[in-house]
């Protein structure tokens, strides 16, 4: 008889992408190891979209994109980012929120849209690209750690 094994449940990491108008939204896998994307959400409604994504699984903790991070870049959206930020941390006091530069991250998914053979039409509507970029701006932090 083999002997009884038990594996500690793991958490999983949430990534943003916010933008004005949409936000898109990735997960990572159980053992933090690869993000995929999640959703497109209208970013008036994007505290609706994270409640049940939350309570799904346990949060190891909340990754936001936010532009210039390096070069201390101010962009239109860095308010409304730093806004969200401040949301988030203090509608989840328990779970950290990490910031990663999301620079060239649209081009990266518009990228990564056209070598996985999207067509041209379907790469149009923009919520693919916001997902596809938080997935990427995700996978950016468990790169760092």
């Amino acid at each position: 008889m083999y002997p009884q094994v038990y594996i500690a449940p793991m958490a999983r990491y949430i990534g943003f992408d916010w933008g004005l108008r949409r936000t898109g939204i990735a997960v990572t896998d159980s053992f933090a190891i690869v993000a995929s994307p999640l959703m497109t959400v209208d970013t008036n409604a994007v505290f609706t979209e994270i409640d049940p994504i939350v309570r799904a699984e346990p949060c190891r903790g909340i990754v936001v994109g936010v532009p210039g991070l390096i070069v201390g870049l101010k962009t239109d959206s860095s308010d409304g980012i730093a806004t969200f930020i401040s949301a988030l941390e203090k509608k989840y006091p328990s779970i950290p929120v990490h910031k990663v530069d999301e620079s060239d991250t649209s081009n990266e998914a518009m990228s990564a849209l056209i070598l996985g053979g999207m067509k041209k039409s379907k790469r149009k509507n923009k919520g693919v690209l916001d997902k596809v970029a938080s997935a990427i701006i995700l996978q950016r932090f468990l790169d760092s750690i």
